[in-house]
């Protein structure tokens, strides 16, 4: 036991600072817990330990990965970008948008009117994913401030999730968990009515206190330059004929400096060329529109032979000036990308992507300058120009979220009714307890693909593995609680509170100490940890084991006062130019509302004893 709670501990900290990602450190608990019972066992042979200290077998260990829940949530990500790969789901976006005019509260009123019901569809991550540029253009047609719609966004869409078993992952996982304890697990819509009480709720806290409270830290504005403050940091500078940079490429011009500049536009007289700029040479009489700072640029002006141009502005007018679309755009980093702990320089993103990183924001964070070498998290927003095409292929590169909506023409809009059809029956048949919940979204999955929803390669970009990995890593951490009595010993500590609280306020105990727990490490590690302590909370007690189990499972997907809580929250982290405390300042009150209400909801829906 002593074992599990120091790998419970190792684990917190892991989750909480993510030294590597979370998916790492979830398999390395599943790998620790399996090498505790031979190394312990070899340790008492030679006489270091008294006995050898079990945990779980290997079968155990890797139960994660045959688990129905695992299977359940991939299934799901598949047929969620079935839904999405057909466009509905931004066309409904854009038809709503086109009647919210500049009316902030109208917009605000669409945004979670859409994003909250999609939600208990699909993976309330893909919905959030996906609006995110429908809300962006949103604010931006309606001269509001980006930062008033996309925490709401992504606040909407938790508990959104919450109306339905396949709203999020965490729900699915706690129906397993329930399962297995034998409790029994959750139907379709066994929750749906405490979900509505609680989203209602929640949309009007955002619709008045916490539109007052959310700050305005993006102006409303057009021009992404201003946005960025980019204007101590562009402008445009001429060739001279005696600069020694005349008949050099691009991409070795400036190489051997330690200048902090890059060259994002070149004019050649009539016409602009965007990358890849890298094989042009460059000739006397070349402007180019650059990026660096003013130290550096007086000094580029006295060593390189470059005029500066005068009485020009740079801005997006002029960053888009070779035409075709757009051409400056701001792009997230997404949660499972590859690119996260890489820099700019490490993957060389210029050559790779043929685009031009102006800026970096991180929260509320700008950087400018120097950005060569910063290893990149989830949810750092990234100012980019590059031609219409190469945006085109970053908005359709899972590595990224564009945060304005490009106009796409591969969506396959004739297999609308088909995939909704599909989603439909998938939800239909697990209502029903016809087939259960695994079968029928297997079921689904595979009808995406069968009737081209989905594309056969598709269907392996379209499941985020982190997510994957991570519920396969923690599950055997729950089983290693069970059954060396770490739930049992935990859960004594908790039922000492039923002294000097009713039933109904230890039930109020673990929302809240869930809620706090999935504010700082992952959701489903919440849930893993908390769901079979409630279930021997509530044995011992005598109480309704799975009122107990339903507290936690609601609290595990409201992570409201941090941004690293939950993965929508880091989405609109960056894009909403937000600092971490604005999390706290919005979000603590509507968590305090949600454990009032949950609490109160589960007493009344599903009773306090058995």
């Amino acid at each position: 036991m002593v074992v599990v709670f120091a790998v419970i501990l190792l684990a917190l900290l892991f989750f909480a600072t993510e030294p590597v990602p979370v998916d790492i450190t979830a398999i390395g608990i599943m790998v620790v817990l399996m090498m505790v019972p031979p190394v312990s066992g070899a340790l008492a042979s030679v006489g270091l330990l008294s006995a050898p200290i079990e945990t779980i077998t290997p079968d155990q260990g890797i139960s994660g990965f045959a688990n129905a829940a695992t299977v359940t949530v991939l299934a799901m990500f598949i047929l969620s970008e079935g839904v999405q790969r057909t466009g509905v789901v931004q066309i409904l976006g854009a038809k709503i948008s086109a009647l919210t005019g500049d009316s902030e509260t109208k917009q605000l009123g669409a945004t979670i009117g859409v994003v909250g019901p999609i939600s208990g569809f699909i993976n309330n991550t893909a919905a959030v994913a996906i609006l995110l540029p429908m809300v962006t253009d949103l604010a931006e047609r309606g001269k509001t401030s980006p930062s008033k719609l996309l925490m709401p966004l992504s606040f909407a869409s938790m508990f959104g999730g919450m109306l339905t078993l396949i709203g999020t992952s965490t729900n699915i996982l706690a129906s397993d968990l329930s399962a297995r304890l034998g409790v029994g697990a959750f139907s379709m819509f066994e929750f749906t009515q405490l979900g509505l009480v609680v989203s209602l709720f929640g949309v009007v806290y955002l619709l008045t206190i916490g539109r007052y409270l959310i700050p305005e830290r993006i102006k409303p504005q057009v021009d992404l330059t201003e946005e960025f403050e980019m204007a101590d940091y562009l402008t445009e500078v001429a060739v001279r004929e005696d600069s020694p940079l005349v008949g050099q490429q691009v991409q070795t011009a400036l190489v051997e400096t330690e200048f902090d500049v890059d060259l994002i536009q070149l004019i050649r007289g009539d016409e602009v060329f965007l990358e890849p700029l890298g094989p042009k040479q460059i000739q006397a009489g070349d402007v180019f529109a650059i990026r660096t700072d003013r130290d550096t640029l007086v000094e580029l002006l006295e060593f390189e032979g470059l005029d500066l141009v005068p009485e020009v502005t740079v801005d997006e007018a002029e960053l888009e000036a070779a035409g075709g679309g757009q051409n400056l755009v701001e792009v997230v980093v997404a949660p499972g990308s590859s690119l996260v702990g890489e820099s700019l320089a490490s993957m060389a993103f210029r050559q790779r992507y043929n685009a031009t990183v102006l800026a970096l924001r991180r929260g509320g964070e700008l950087i400018r300058r120097r950005m060569d070498n910063i290893p990149l998290r989830v949810g750092d927003t990234l100012l980019v120009q590059a031609t219409t095409g190469s945006i085109e292929r970053l908005d359709g590169n899972r590595d990224f979220i564009v945060a304005q909506e490009i106009q796409r023409h591969d969506f396959r809009e004739s297999k609308i009714p088909v995939a909704v059809g599909i989603v439909a029956a998938v939800v239909g048949l697990a209502a029903v307890n016809f087939v259960p919940i695994v079968v029928s979204a297997l079921g689904g999955a595979l009808a995406m693909v069968a009737t081209g929803c989905l594309k056969p390669t598709e269907v392996y970009d379209a499941v985020q593995w982190d997510v994957i990995f991570l519920l396969a890593g923690v599950i055997p951490l729950g089983i290693a609680m069970e059954q060396t009595g770490a739930a049992t010993l935990l859960a004594e500590f908790v039922v000492m509170t039923a002294t000097y609280l009713p039933l109904l306020g230890v039930l109020g105990v673990f929302y809240v100490v869930t809620a706090l727990l999935t504010n700082v490490v992952s959701n489903n590690a919440s849930v893993v940890l908390m769901v079979p302590v409630a279930f021997e909370a509530a044995t011992t007690l005598g109480a309704n084991a799975f009122s107990f189990i339903l507290a936690v499972t609601f609290a595990a997907s409201t992570a409201f006062m941090t941004p690293v809580g939950y993965q929508t929250n880091l989405f609109v982290y960056g894009p909403g130019g937000y600092k971490f405390t604005d999390y706290m300042r919005v979000g603590a009150p509507l968590q305090l509302i949600f454990a009032i209400v949950t609490t109160l909801g589960i007493a009344y829906f599903f009773g306090l004893r058995p």
